[in-house]
């Protein structure tokens, strides 16, 4: 398996995490709006929503520090790919299990068409990132 170039990790996570971003204050703001009701469901979640906020801003920083060839990008971005991935596999679990109008099977195939893409982009980092070329140009004091 070759490693990804490292500058297409830096961009691929520097767009991603901004459009995340971008949608998240979009939708955040489009409930806020919706009326006093849908303002008391986002006040009741404020801390989840603030913890994905920070998690995307990681990825987001990890995805620039690589771009800027920053020796702690490789600890940020290898940290967001994990927590990505439990994130992922945590949230289609949850999904599989909720009772829902979706067929089991319908359903599991769906969410294999989005999580399996998800764990192969973040194993494919984590795999560059621990590489040699990796470590030899953004410093091994990244890890």
């Amino acid at each position: 398996m070759d490693a990804l170039p490292l500058p297409v990790i830096g961009w691929l996570y520097t767009i991603v995490s901004s459009a995340a971003l971008l949608l998240g204050a979009f939708i955040v703001s489009g409930v806020h709006l919706q009326g006093e009701a849908a303002r008391c469901q986002l006040l009741a979640r404020v801390v989840e929503d603030a913890v994905l906020f920070g998690i995307w801003i990681l990825g987001l920083a990890g995805g620039i520090g690589v771009l800027l060839l920053q020796p702690w990008s490789r600890a940020v971005l290898e940290f967001f790919c994990w927590v990505l991935t439990a994130l992922t596999l945590f949230s289609a679990y949850a999904r599989l299990r909720a009772p829902g109008a979706m067929r089991r099977g319908t359903l599991a195939v769906s969410i294999a068409l989005f999580v399996l893409p998800v764990l192969a982009i973040c194993g494919a980092t984590i795999y560059t990132l621990r590489g040699e070329e990796a470590i030899r140009v953004l410093g091994a004091r990244g890890r």
